[in-house]
């Protein structure tokens, strides 16, 4: 099957949907200048990764380990990829889709906040936000801009429980909260979307399957096979830059 074929195809399978899902990894991010957090390029093969149990520090010495990672982003400019990236033709194809009323949600394995920059509306992060700030006792969230870290660790304004950043950390649960809302949206898919992911981090790498054993079809966009492109009933392999706003062009002319 052909990239022509394969957009076709996986067009018609959405307009036979009733409920579809999207679900993004670090692929579509990739194109905005994100770095990966592994392999060439990777902001921790650069760097080298995290300590594994880096939530039970956090948890043990909050003001050290938020000085710790205040330091560490000066002296590494860690994060400056995110904070600086725009959303791509991949963002913005899947934001048009949402507002021709074709995806119902979308599940994002990224940290970048750029589906809702560029219009998403219905995100679940399922890794949290870098741009965001969350109170580990109420898991309120706050933008991370101007929000006032002169006093570490700084508080919840709410419940004056102590805050840290909104991504989640190796050891940390993913917040119930979010990951309810991802089982559900995945359980209520009868076709689900799967742009630029591995498919190997649990338990985002999960949702696929549900749809899959809950009867529903599965389209994947990237570049590479990937541990899910044997179940696909569809993979489009170029980079969602390009497959999506053509698939957003397909789905235009077959709708009329």
């Amino acid at each position: 099957m052909n990239l022509e074929e394969a957009i076709d195809g996986a067009a018609q399978l959405i307009l036979s949907a009733k409920y579809l899902v999207a679900l993004t990894g670090a692929g579509i991010s990739v194109e905005s200048g994100v770095p990966p957090f592994r392999g060439p390029g990777g902001i921790w093969t650069k760097h080298g990764e995290p300590s594994m149990d880096g939530y039970a520090r956090f948890q043990a010495d909050p003001k050290g380990y938020w000085e710790d990672s205040l330091s560490h982003r000066r002296r590494h400019g860690l994060g400056t990829h995110i904070m600086d990236a725009k959303p791509n033709p991949g963002h913005l194809a899947l934001a048009e889709m949402e507002g021709m009323g074709l995806l119902r949600a979308l599940i994002t394995q990224n940290i970048d906040n750029l589906h809702s920059m560029a219009g998403s509306r219905k995100v679940l992060e399922i890794h949290g936000n870098a741009h965001k700030l969350r109170c580990v006792s109420c898991s309120a969230r706050f933008t991370r801009e101007g929000f006032d870290l002169s006093e570490l660790p700084p508080r919840c304004p709410g419940c004056g429980g102590v805050l840290k950043s909104d991504t989640v950390m190796f050891g940390e649960p993913i917040p119930s909260d979010v990951l309810d809302l991802c089982v559900e949206e995945a359980e209520r898919s009868d076709s689900m979307l799967v742009v630029g992911t591995s498919a190997v981090v649990y338990p985002a790498a999960s949702l696929p399957l549900i749809v899959k054993r809950g009867g529903g079809t599965l389209i994947e966009v990237n570049p590479n096979p990937s541990e899910l492109s044997r179940i696909c009933d569809i993979s489009i392999r170029a980079p969602s830059g390009e497959a999506l706003p053509a698939l957003v062009s397909a789905l235009k002319r077959l709708m009329g």
